[in-house]
């Protein structure tokens, strides 16, 4: 081939070479862009709030034993009446009271095996104070041994369970706070980046939790807990 010949196809041949890299190029360029138009940022958002229960409940179980159950039952129908007396002496009105079931069990039964040692018969009652007056349930587990004194024999105490009802009420509140907590970080995120904090793209509120106020056990077993919820939002980046 001479000169001229292969002159032209060489030229022909760049000009595609180069509408190749140049197309190339611009494909490049519009990944990054649509890149830069999907950035987003994930940020969660923590709200905490400190409540006191608002409802308690004390279930006060006692039993009795005996070889005859008449006189064992007698001995929980008296016990019964000295709980009863004692709860009125704390202060409870009667619809704060209720009686739970009556437990029955003997030891010589075929289901005990016929042969355990100790009473036959084992009763056990169990009375539930149910009452928005948290202190006074606080005050009246510290006063239980009066109740023992008088020989009424608890048994499985546990103490009182505590309970915070109004949940809805804070609710809203706290949901806001948790998103402003949220955007606050987004933003900071986004200043570091050097770009503008767009538009929310997607939010999760997480589930609200009820912990001791002071992280050291169950919170039912204390009046003073708290309210936590993290919600997860995606904020879209300009």
């Amino acid at each position: 081939m001479s000169d001229r010949d292969w002159l032209p196809a060489l030229i022909a041949g760049g000009t595609v070479a180069l509408g190749v890299i140049g197309g190339g190029f611009f494909i490049g360029q519009g990944v990054v862009n649509a890149n830069v138009g999907d950035r987003t940022v994930t940020v969660r958002g923590l709200a905490e709030r400190n409540v006191k229960a608002d409802l308690a409940v004390l279930p006060i179980r006692f039993t009795a034993s005996g070889e005859v159950l008449s006189e064992v039952q007698a001995k929980i129908d008296a016990d019964l009446q000295t709980t009863r007396r004692f709860l009125a002496q704390q202060g409870y009105p009667e619809t704060a009271v209720s009686l739970g079931r009556l437990e029955v069990a003997d030891t010589q039964s075929r289901e005990y095996g016929g042969n355990q040692q100790g009473p036959r018969f084992i009763l056990a009652q169990t009375v539930v104070v149910r009452t928005g007056d948290v202190d006074r349930v606080q005050a009246t587990t510290r006063a239980l041994n009066e109740l023992v004194r008088q020989g009424v024999v608890l048994q499985d105490f546990s103490g009182p369970t505590f309970v915070f009802t109004k949940l809805n009420e804070v609710r809203p509140a706290m949901i806001a706070e948790a998103t402003r907590a949220a955007r606050s970080g987004a933003e900071q995120f986004a200043n570091d980046a050097r770009t503008q904090l767009g538009p929310i793209k997607e939010a999760t509120q997480g589930s609200f939790e009820i912990l001791d106020r002071d992280g050291v056990g169950d919170s039912s077993q204390s009046p003073d807990q708290k309210v936590r919820v993290v919600t997860t939002v995606r904020y879209q980046l300009r």
